[in-house]
């Protein structure tokens, strides 16, 4: 008899979030398993819109019942905006949690901060389920880095209820060996969870090693005018937390390099600053594209002689950043902005597959 297993995993298909592309490629897989319930946002991670006038709805993707909750637009360089966003999720996944029947698993991942571990912790208790916590990030330790607020006693309260969340949590867990440390020290002497380290991944068998002139590369570098160019990437989340509002300044120095252009693809909340600065200056050699879709994520990665893979100053053992498998699957050289002994730092170092510089160290 098959079990019950709900996630509560906010970001789910068809959204580009890499929690979301994981996660379902992780209830595909054990879908034969168990009678899989995913509690999710209506796809906006890219900042697409959604007409969606119903609060709730129920989707189907093969053998996965998905229940999607309407949140309100969200400005992620809005406090307000962001709260507003992470509280209503809160609360409706709550409730709908708490409508499931016969629950044996609640797996829930560290998103929305604090807040996904507490969906697992409630659910724990009134449906009397076994919670898998998925640390992606630490937090606050990741708000703490950013400078996202300088109120030590909001940052010591956030530590101990996610401290508490972890320790009512059945198993935990983490993507990256530092990470596993961290959790250690957030226990110090007390008897730690059950955990493990379980590294995020990307399919291999389609994210492989294809030429520049590969039909469908040449023709995403065509499109874009970078033909004998000799192509710097960013591919991901231009978000708060890999120092990209500086690493953008980098690129005025090779203003004059007319054969090297600098690519950044995604979305996230500094992208507009780095947009702003590149205009100010006059950069004609850096281009931003939307995300990519998935099916064509292959060829915009391989049309890169180098990837960026960056994290902020801080980050280590708190935050993994997931697209460097994606990187390495590409077989593509890695210049890689990380703090030495985190996580990707030792992948990059181990494998000889790129370079490796200290954080805010340009």
């Amino acid at each position: 008899m098959k079990r019950n297993i709900v996630f509560v995993i906010n970001y789910f298909y068809p959204d580009y979030a890499s929690t979301g592309q994981l996660l379902t490629e992780l209830c595909l897989h054990i879908q034969h398993d168990f009678n899989i319930t995913v509690i999710a946002a209506q796809p906006g991670y890219a900042g697409e819109k959604n007409e969606e006038s119903k609060r709730i709805t129920h989707d189907k993707l093969e053998n996965i019942s998905i229940i999607r909750i309407k949140l309100p637009k969200v400005d992620k360089q809005n406090k307000l905006s962001r709260l507003r966003f992470i509280t209503t999720y809160f609360f409706y996944a709550n409730i709908l949690v708490l409508r499931q029947k016969n629950l044996d698993f609640i797996y829930t991942i560290s998103q929305p901060p604090i807040l996904g571990g507490l969906i697992g912790s409630l659910g724990k208790f009134f449906k009397r389920a076994k919670h898998i916590y998925n640390i992606q990030d630490f937090n606050p330790e990741q708000a703490e880095a950013v400078g996202f607020s300088k109120s030590k006693q909001l940052f010591k309260a956030a530590r101990w209820m996610d401290t508490l969340n972890c320790k009512y949590a059945d198993h935990i867990i983490t993507v990256g060996q530092d990470m596993q440390e961290t959790l250690m020290r957030r226990f110090a002497d007390q008897k730690v969870t059950e955990n493990t380290v379980i590294n995020n991944w990307t399919n291999e068998q389609e994210i492989i090693p294809l030429s520049k002139k590969h039909p469908k590369v040449a023709e995403f570098i065509a499109e874009n005018g970078w033909q004998d160019k000799f192509i710097v990437m960013y591919s991901g989340n231009l978000g708060l937390y890999y120092d990209l509002e500086n690493v953008i300044k980098i690129t005025k120095e090779f203003k004059d390099k007319k054969d090297l252009v600098f690519v950044f693809i995604g979305e996230g909340a500094v992208k507009k600053q780095m947009q702003q600065f590149v205009q100010e200056n006059s950069l004609e050699q850096v281009y931003f594209l939307p995300y990519q879709p998935i099916e064509n994520l292959k060829y915009s990665l391989n049309a890169a002689d180098v990837h960026m893979v960056v994290n902020q100053k801080g980050i280590k053992g708190v935050s993994v950043p997931s697209k460097i498998y994606g990187v390495m699957a590409a077989g593509k050289s890695v210049l890689g902005v990380l703090e030495s002994g985190s996580e990707a730092h030792r992948l990059i170092e181990k494998s000889g597959c790129g370079v490796v510089a200290e954080p805010q160290d340009y």
